[in-house]
């Protein structure tokens, strides 16, 4: 599979950028207690800049590599790797074409813009 299905690509769902990460195409869905995941695909590839969040966050990759910083830690994600950022920890990192992930967080990642 080279991106999710279409029922999960909705432009009602869709990530409004810009943000700290270039290239990506964001989908969200909410908890509702305010969580939010986000599945997140690459065509050509990209990177996220350093950046933090007020919660928790916890990825997994699907398809293609990201390979970056968590704090002080270099770490290279494949498909099936999954991690927890905990809040308030710096991140950033370049993702390769075809970079599939599923990303929850434990507070609001995407602001929606009013209609």
């Amino acid at each position: 599979m080279k991106e999710f299905p279409a029922f999960m690509r909705h432009p009602a769902n869709a990530v409004q950028q810009p943000g700290p990460a270039s290239g990506l195409e964001g989908f969200v869905f909410e908890g509702r207690d305010g969580s939010q995941m986000v599945l997140w695909q690459c065509e050509k590839g990209g990177r996220s800049e350093t950046h933090t969040h007020d919660y928790d966050e916890y990825a997994v990759v699907l398809a293609g590599t990201f390979t970056g910083m968590i704090g002080d830690r270099q770490v290279t994600m494949k498909p099936g790797d999954e991690c927890h950022i905990p809040a308030g920890t710096p991140h950033s990192g370049e993702y390769t074409p075809g970079y599939r992930a599923i990303d929850a967080f434990g507070g609001r990642r995407v602001r929606h813009q009013k209609s």
